[in-house]
């Protein structure tokens, strides 16, 4: 089982950064995929950007590529997500995911992203 815990959200202005972090804890760590999904209220979750487990690559959303990048610690049981160029439409809650076919599914509480115009 893992648990995990968000941090790093806030309010910031259209153009702005932010860095999200997502500590994890639990075994095999370095075998689940790390996923940030997002959600505005009233509307389904949505995938933002993930990393395969064990070395494996990374996918983003189309209308985050190229400004957010997702990175992970294996050894710190960490991922981050950089948040450059943030854009109102970028407000929402963002999670963090781990995924793994054997070992289960697991979500964060949730951080909140509020991005100004």
């Amino acid at each position: 089982q893992v648990q995990l815990v968000e941090s790093g959200g806030g309010l910031v202005q259209n153009g702005g950064s932010l860095r999200l972090s997502c500590a994890a804890s639990g075994r095999s760590f370095v075998a689940y995929a790390m996923n940030w999904f997002r959600q505005v209220q009233g509307k389904d979750r949505e995938f933002v950007a993930g990393l395969m487990g064990n070395g494996g690559g990374s996918s983003y959303q189309d209308s985050v590529r190229g400004r957010f990048t997702i990175s992970r610690d294996n050894e710190k049981k960490m991922v981050w997500l950089q948040m450059n160029n943030l854009k109102p439409e970028d407000t929402a809650d963002y999670y963090c995911n781990a995924d793994h076919s054997l070992f289960g599914n697991y979500w964060g509480p949730g951080t909140r992203v509020t991005v100004s115009s």
